[in-house]
């Protein structure tokens, strides 16, 4: 039985603005009657609908409404949609912020899937994925018009329903028998496309939000699919082992062939047969084994192969002075700190200082305890981290678990409060009898999972390491505890590497969940069903590479890879099993200083990848070569360098950087009060 998704529309203006506004145009092109309006020579719009509207956030003051139109051009269709100028209903995003989002002729020659939900309240939306793997923002139509929108694709392209789920519609599937090699390794399906030449179409941008269209009454099903934005709507799955993050990551750097056509598929679905074990990964270790090897059989690639250079390089130079610019094609920026120029890294990052240490921490508060300055705090922390023995004081402060200008009296009474409120939350599910348990299907999921996923949490670590170890226990009892405290987004794999190192700081229990507490209102997207927040920091990856490099980014681009599925480990679990144990604390330490940006872990991953370019570039690495390629770095990146490079890096995007970044990006705090991922599940 299908369960209800909620919507709450409460304090929707868009929502209620599409209520007095009527009813929105649409057109569409019959056998012996054009379109009065076309965008060019030979284009026609076949379909126009105003009024449909994106989501970044959860946020309904930050929602962007635009016109969706397809364009027929030949024997080409296209799809844009261009959202409203001056639009009223969205003052804090700038025509800049909502520009990211626009979608300007996107041939259906590039597109894979189409995805149709219908919420018991709330508005239909689409979600158009493209066979790059990555996907358009949710499309929500506040009037109505989806059945037309497919029937209209319908009319012009290949589309069909798909045979393994009802609700998904597939463009240009023509059954390539790639999918049988799939269904053999028991992984969701992946659609072949057929690439063709893209058609220039112009498309003007709408002036205004003029008409819109009578709601739609249809009743296609529809499931929520992957976005490369931040939206907020829930899908509908029926896997309680649905956490597949990690384990297939892993999985798939053994993949050759296929899995540059079914990686993003696999992260996109998340129903399956909660096969998320280990069983399941020595099952299909078995078959990965087996002559499918395509990439074994190809003949190495000459080391001679040259390799584009990287656009930020500048020639052998040595620093003088410490106002010395280096010019680059983005822009020209001061060289910091630099004796000689470095081949393997880039230069002008400051080097890195001693932590802070005690002596050092006490200069920075007042006689009451308060920090004094917090911007010369973090600065401190961002170029030197933190002494092992000062973390659990300065980490409650960099978390936000308590504020810069509270004092020692003022923090040590929250304390007492929040672990009273700790043991609240605590005791409701220590009071759930067996028999309860039975009839609690979701507790008795999260449990079994959460159960697996700590007995093999650093282990290797002797504070975790041993039968019977009470730590052990502790990080079980905070993760069922916060599944009960945040119930919407309850416990998904990676969320253990999170919570290991800072109970291994704080050492207390109602402590340690509080500060987990905290960083999960900054990452808590990284766990979104629909893995929209990855996405969108995956995308946002694409656009400062391309902006940083451009070289890498169009052998990416060339070489299928755009999707920047290779970095999702990376990103989801911010580097926690690329660095030793300690290194991952020091790096976690800078990020959290929001020093130079909110989103430094995105630039430390520009800069891995700028550190390796010459060998990925150089070997040729395809997707699934560069895949393993980049799950083997494990252990091997220098932790130093590459922050220097980061901050460089940061430095030199500027204001272009932050502009390549959607609105809402994680860790971004949330804007309103409350929890940051509000999420819609079929909890019970």
């Amino acid at each position: 039985m299908q369960e209800a998704e909620l919507h709450d529309l409460s304090d929707d203006a868009d929502y209620a603005a599409s209520q007095l506004q009527g009813s929105a145009s649409f057109s569409r092109s019959g056998s012996s009657k054009r379109s009065s309006s076309s965008e060019s020579d030979g284009a026609e719009i076949v379909y126009s609908k105003d009024n449909v509207t994106i989501h970044p956030t959860q946020y309904a003051s930050e929602r962007i409404s635009g016109r969706l139109r397809l364009i027929k051009q030949g024997s080409s269709l296209f799809m844009t949609w261009i959202p409203y100028k001056g639009q009223r209903s969205n003052p804090r995003l700038s025509e800049k912020d909502k520009s990211l989002y626009t979608i300007r002729a996107v041939p259906f020659t590039d597109v894979r899937s189409i995805r149709r939900h219908t919420p018991t309240l709330g508005w239909q939306y689409v979600i158009v994925v493209l066979s790059s793997g990555l996907a358009f923002p949710p499309l929500y139509f506040y009037n109505g018009g989806v059945r037309e929108f497919l029937a209209t694709i319908k009319q012009h392209a290949f589309l069909v329903r798909s045979a393994d789920d009802a609700n998904v519609f597939l463009v240009n599937d023509f059954q390539d028998p790639l999918q049988r090699t799939l269904s053999s390794l028991e992984l969701p399906m992946a659609v072949s496309v057929a690439n063709g030449p893209s058609t220039s179409v112009s498309v003007s941008e709408p002036p205004s939000n003029e008409n819109q269209e009578k709601a739609d009454g249809g009743n296609f099903d529809g499931l929520g699919a992957t976005s490369q934005y931040n939206g907020r709507h829930r899908p509908k799955i029926h896997d309680p082992a649905r956490d597949l993050s990690i384990q297939v990551l892993e999985k798939f750097s053994l993949v050759t062939k296929f899995a540059r056509d079914t990686t993003s598929q696999l992260f996109r679905e998340s129903h399956g047969d909660g096969f998320g074990s280990n069983d399941r990964r020595h099952h299909n270790q078995s078959l990965l084994d087996s002559p499918h090897k395509a990439s074994s059989d190809e003949q190495k690639v000459p080391d001679e192969i040259p390799v584009p250079s990287d656009p930020l390089e500048k020639t052998r130079c040595r620093k003088q002075y410490h106002d010395e610019e280096a010019v680059t094609n983005v822009g020209t920026f001061e060289l910091i700190d630099c004796k000689e120029f470095d081949k393997l890294a880039l230069v002008w990052g400051k080097p890195r200082q001693p932590p802070l240490g005690s002596e050092e921490w006490a200069t920075f508060l007042d006689s009451e305890g308060r920090i004094m300055d917090s911007k010369a705090l973090r600065k401190r922390i961002f170029y030197g981290g933190i002494e092992h023995s000062l973390r659990k004081e300065v980490w409650t402060f960099l978390l936000g678990y308590h504020a810069y200008d509270s004092t020692s009296a003022e923090r040590e009474y929250l304390v007492s409060i929040k672990k009273s409120e700790y043991e609240t939350v605590k005791q409701q599910w220590q009071s759930i009898s067996p028999e309860q348990a039975k009839r609690f299907t979701k507790f008795r999921e999260r449990k079994g999972l959460i159960e697996k996923d700590v007995v093999r949490t650093d282990r290797s670590l002797s504070f975790y390491d041993g039968d019977d170890n009470p730590n052990v226990y502790l990080l079980r009892d905070i993760l069922l505890t916060y599944s009960f405290y945040n119930f919407d987004l309850g416990y998904c794999q990676g969320m253990s590497d999170l919570l290991s190192p800072i109970l291994f700081v704080m050492k207390d229990e109602a402590e340690s969940f509080w500060c987990f507490v905290a960083l999960m209102e900054r990452l808590g997207p990284n766990f979104n069903r629909d893995q929209n927040g990855m996405h969108t920091q995956l995308f946002a990856i694409s656009k400062l590479v391309e902006l940083l490099d451009s070289p890498l980014h169009n052998y990416f681009k060339q070489n299928d890879c755009l999707n920047y599925f290779f970095c999702f480990r990376w990103v989801l679990i911010q580097f926690k099993r690329e660095f030793e144990y300690e290194k991952t604390m020091k790096l976690w330490e800078v990020l959290w200083t929001h020093y130079l940006s909110e989103h430094l872990h995105l630039y430390v991953c520009v800069a891995i990848l700028k550190r390796y370019r010459n060998k990925i570039m150089g070997e040729q690495m395809d997707f699934d070569t560069l895949l393993k390629f980049i799950n083997e770095l494990s252990g091997q990146i220098d932790l130093d360098a590459t922050l220097r490079d980061a901050e460089a890096l940061c430095i030199c995007a500027g204001e272009n950087g932050a502009a390549n970044i959607p609105p809402g990006t994680p860790p971004s705090l949330p804007i309103d009060s409350g929890l940051l991922c509000p999420q819609q599940d079929d909890i019970l």
